[in-house]
């Protein structure tokens, strides 16, 4: 059985989240991962646009956030539904809302340029695209790495802080 990796990548700053909520919530972008599991060349992509806004996420990097943000949003809306619970709050819950609520109307808040070289390149699946479709379709033998997964979102969760009974 392979050892999980428990090396951890730094930690995304508002700057690289909110550019990677950009060109994530682009139509040249979002089209094809909603329409294929194949999308290494997608996250590849996003990366490419990343390194261009002067940033240094490489494909994987941009796949495990995309994925983390596509977790954590559904997580803080639900939460939110119910009256009883707490009232949870979601980092960059207005700009996930807009690629991830379903409103067709919604508009990334900041557009991208992804004309030139940020274009989806056509190949035929990688050695690396296959692991990930492996991933993604799930290992029905693989231990739960829920726990792993979302130990790493959970700076992504706020609730309100209750006042200090201190005067």
């Amino acid at each position: 059985m392979p050892v999980p990796c428990t090396r951890r990548s730094p930690a995304w700053s508002n700057a690289e989240l909110l550019d990677l909520i950009s060109i994530w919530g682009e139509k040249a972008v979002q089209s094809p991962l909603l329409s294929s599991h194949r999308n290494y060349d997608t996250y590849g992509q996003i990366s490419r646009c990343m390194i261009e806004k002067g940033h240094d996420q490489d494909t994987w990097q941009c796949r495990v956030k995309v994925k983390e943000l596509r977790n954590t949003y559904p997580k803080a809306r639900e939460a939110n539904l119910h009256s009883s619970a707490a009232l949870m709050s979601c980092r960059f819950y207005k700009e996930l809302d807009m690629i991830l609520g379903g409103n067709p109307t919604s508009t990334a808040k900041e557009t991208v340029d992804t004309s030139l070289a940020c274009m989806p390149v056509e190949s035929g699946p990688s050695q690396e695209e296959a692991i990930l479709d492996e991933e993604w379709e799930g290992d029905p033998e693989a231990e739960d790495d829920s726990e792993v997964r979302d130990a790493g979102s959970q700076e992504l969760f706020s609730s309100p802080e209750e006042p200090s009974q201190s005067q």
